[in-house]
């Protein structure tokens, strides 16, 4: 689907995001450790298989690896279009490294909004039916919830809670984090679902109707910033959080915060875009 549409290249520099043969084993536990993507190799592989059933492609495990550590070194180059179609082509044992590509493609380097949305519904689709493949993997749940938070932001809160989208990102969330207690950015996600529900129509209603607390979106938050200190990401959701609480009150908390963002060094391209939004925003 996606890819009949244009794909923007990767705007920044790539030279130091190449990770070609074992370098992407080495550098894996940095490289996801917002994630906690379990490194494809072949036990790996022929786990997915065996879990994946009917829906899983039809390769040995070796060629599985292969193919999967390909997408994902496409994917912390830049070449998101190579890491999606690589990965949308292996079913349900690809959509965790196709629904990434999609989501962070479509959120930095789509100006159409349209076509973001349409991005995001085809990559809650991919995780839709990952999910259902591989129920017990952590990031079938957390590229879903990604692509629907991603989704809800680009339709407006209100009108994702009123569809009861907001419900769905909350269960996919708390799923993946029954799975993986230290995944990143599921915590982040969970602060910013606190957090925006707040904004968007008060801490009495949010609190009452979805269970959106303040504190909540505090605790999450912190526990992501501990997890991945290096991490870009992590800072910049920081500063959104701040503002999303209390704007007036947490300015300066909120420039420190993608100050903080801006300074981190990006491992691969995505943590570059990640940087150079934060840099956007302190202008």
């Amino acid at each position: 689907m996606a890819s009949k549409s244009g794909w923007a290249a990767f705007p920044h520099d790539a030279k130091g995001f190449a990770y070609a043969g074992d370098a992407l084993k080495k550098a894996w536990p940095k490289l996801h450790a917002g994630d906690c993507e379990p490194f494809p190799d072949a036990k790996r592989a022929a786990a997915l298989l065996k879990a994946a059933g009917k829906a899983a492609p039809k390769l040995d495990a070796d060629a599985l690896a292969e193919a999967l550590q390909d997408a994902w070194r496409a994917f912390h180059r830049g070449d998101f279009k190579a890491a999606f179609d690589a990965g949308e082509k292996l079913g349900a044992v690809g959509a965790s490294v196709a629904v990434k590509a999609l989501g962070i493609h479509a959120t930095y380097l789509v100006d159409d909004e349209a076509e973001q949305l349409k991005r995001y519904e085809h990559a809650a689709m991919l995780a839709e039916a990952a999910i259902k493949a591989l129920p017990d993997d952590a990031n079938s749940h957390y590229r879903h919830a990604f692509a629907l938070g991603r989704y809800s932001q680009g339709l407006s809160i209100a009108k994702a809670l009123k569809m009861g989208i907001a419900g769905k990102v909350r269960v996919s969330l708390d799923a993946t984090l029954q799975r993986e207690p230290k995944h990143a950015e599921a915590h982040t996600a969970l602060a910013l679902y606190h957090a925006e529900i707040i904004n968007k129509i008060g801490a009495m209603i949010g609190g009452l109707t979805y269970g959106a607390k303040a504190s909540e979106a505090e605790k999450h938050i912190k526990e992501a910033v501990k997890l991945t200190p290096a991490s870009p990401i992590a800072h910049v959701e920081h500063a959104n959080v701040l503002l999303l609480l209390d704007e007036n009150r947490n300015e300066d908390a909120a420039a420190a915060a993608f100050e903080k963002a801006a300074k981190c060094k990006p491992l691969d391209a995505m943590e570059a875009l990640d940087a150079a939004h934060a840099r956007d925003q302190l202008e």
